[in-house]
């Protein structure tokens, strides 16, 4: 008998764990799903315009309000007799779900395009007097600026160049080519014009004329140069004659500059003010509450032809030097 043990031989089989599931790969997929959604959402924002994405906002709220004809209706459907919800665009919405401007912003946008006309029509002129061999020689009477109202065009006399003669509504040939000049300029503009006369302070001797009604003459005067030169005749909304109540130098009442022509092309707003003043000029509406029109000193002024002094005011005693 062999003494050698035969080797035990002990097979051990190891057996798997049971089988976990596909849980993972749903959680994993809803992981990169919603990983692409965000990235798309960042994508989305950073190249859609804000017109764009308040589209889009207004569709995922309201998604019926862009049904075109032929669509949705425009109402909810009836729960035991309530009112109907109304799911068309807004006031405040229009069809597709862009935002509807509203009035201030309209009114805020037509004074914009208004200033932008009135600064091009003052670099117009300004760079036509540099230019003009008939206008450079005058550049010093002729002062150009926009004021509250709109673009100032104000034409001053000198000592020893005055725009008319004597006491009289004649224009110098001179002042008659600037001012046909400008009613060239005027003549597309859309604005509504204002013309306004003024004097010095030195008076008329006799009764039958006054600085009031100079002021007022030489006023129409300058329009009749301007229609000649182009402008429209109904372009005009306000003559005015203010005598010597608006001073351009007020430390000498009797100085060259004093007597001036001024045009002003009224910006939107203006215009809106002096439609209001004739309606009072009319009795549309009760004069004690009129507002004043362009200045609280536009004493004698009318919309449509040559004015008359106020009463009270007299003309004085003394010889006229220069008018």
């Amino acid at each position: 008998m062999d003494d050698k043990k035969q080797p035990i031989v002990i097979k051990k089989v190891v057996k798997h764990q049971g089988h976990h599931g596909g849980a993972w790969k749903v959680a994993y997929a809803d992981f990169v799903t919603a990983m692409m959604a965000f990235f798309l959402l960042m994508w989305l924002l950073g190249s859609t315009t804000p017109q764009q994405r308040a589209g889009l906002s207004q569709f995922f709220t309201n998604p019926s309000a862009i049904q075109g004809p032929g669509g949705a209706s425009t109402s909810m459907i009836k729960l035991g007799g309530t009112q109907d919800m109304p799911t068309g665009p807004t006031q405040e919405t229009s069809l597709g779900g862009s935002p509807r401007p509203n009035q201030s912003a309209l009114a805020r946008e037509a004074a914009r395009r208004d200033l932008q006309r009135l600064q091009t029509l003052e670099v117009k002129l300004k760079d036509a007097i540099d230019k003009s061999q008939a206008l450079k020689p005058f550049k010093d009477q002729l002062l150009i600026n926009l004021t509250p109202e709109g673009l100032r065009i104000q034409i001053i006399d000198k000592e020893n160049r005055p725009m008319f003669q004597q006491g009289r509504a004649v224009l110098m040939p001179y002042a008659d080519i600037i001012l046909k000049r400008i009613g060239t300029f005027l003549e597309t503009v859309p604005n509504k014009i204002s013309i306004t006369g003024s004097t010095d302070a030195v008076k008329f001797r006799n009764g039958t004329m006054s600085n009031w009604l100079l002021s007022a003459e030489r006023a129409n005067a300058a329009r009749e140069a301007l229609i000649a030169g182009g402008m429209p005749k109904n372009r005009v909304a306000q003559l005015v004659g203010l005598s010597d109540t608006v001073l351009f130098n007020k430390k000498d009442p009797y100085a060259a500059v004093n007597r001036r022509i001024s045009i002003i092309v009224l910006n939107k707003k203006a215009e809106a003010t002096v439609a209001r003043a004739d309606q009072y000029a009319i009795g549309g509406k009760s004069a004690k509450s009129a507002p004043v029109s362009l200045g609280a000193k536009v004493a004698g002024s009318h919309s449509s032809g040559v004015t008359s002094p106020p009463a009270g005011i007299s003309s004085a005693q003394t010889a006229p030097t220069t008018h």
